[in-house]
């Protein structure tokens, strides 16, 4: 090969080589992409008692938990935390508030509370406090309240069971929350649908219960 060949290369290796330099230089001077802000998760948080904890049901029966499953499937970017207890009044609620949210900081608060006041037969107007400080440290802390309500049997007397009943109206008209007068009402006028205690909805009637409460729950979850 004749020498003049390699020495008429070099000029062109040379300028590829400061071509490709210069690339380089221009892509490590290019800004770092940005990663995608992370998902924020809205939280519903449920304060109850055993009929929303669960009792006697399983883990995937009660109607709280059918209905995280269908927040899961139509509402993503939210999540169901039940912190109900059995056996819960409005004054173990009121106690409770507070830490569950500073912890979980929800945008939406069920107040599913007070049955276990009315079948101890405790005061009224003490149920109405407790039920109030759970609804006004939700909104003070950016949450949405649905207040749900609770009806007594006859047997406690007119005036306990409608003050009972009045309770939760006049809370929930005071303080603007969304509201569902009898938590209930479309399973509690047949014997059939309760468990053997007569107090405890069984695990057949939890898809109507979670009916009954998504559209009011529903609209709050934006």
């Amino acid at each position: 090969m004749p020498s003049g060949y390699a020495v008429a290369r070099r000029p062109v290796q040379w300028w590829l080589a400061l071509v490709l330099m210069t690339f380089m230089q221009a892509l490590q001077a290019q800004p770092a992409p940005k990663a995608a802000p992370a998902a924020t998760t809205k939280t519903v948080l449920v304060m109850g008692d055993s009929l929303s904890a669960g009792y006697g049901l399983g883990p995937s029966e009660g109607w709280v938990p059918l209905t995280t499953a269908k927040i899961t499937k139509e509402k993503p970017g939210w999540k169901v935390v039940n912190a109900s207890i059995s056996g819960e009044t409005s004054a173990g609620g009121a106690s409770r508030i507070g830490a569950q949210l500073q912890r979980l900081k929800p945008a939406v608060v069920v107040i599913e509370l007070g049955a276990n006041d009315g079948l101890r037969g405790l005061p009224l107007a003490q149920t109405r406090t407790n039920l109030e400080k759970m609804i006004t440290a939700s909104q003070t802390a950016g949450a949405k309240v649905l207040l749900l309500g609770m009806q007594m049997p006859p047997n406690l007397g007119r005036a306990y069971t409608e003050g009972f009943a009045g309770n939760f109206s006049a809370l929930a008209k005071q303080y603007d929350t969304a509201f569902i007068p009898f938590f209930l009402q479309p399973i509690a006028s047949d014997r059939a649908n309760f468990q053997p205690d007569n107090l405890h909805p069984t695990a057949a009637v939890q898809p109507a219960i979670r009916d009954f409460v998504w559209p009011k729950l529903g609209p709050l979850l934006k």
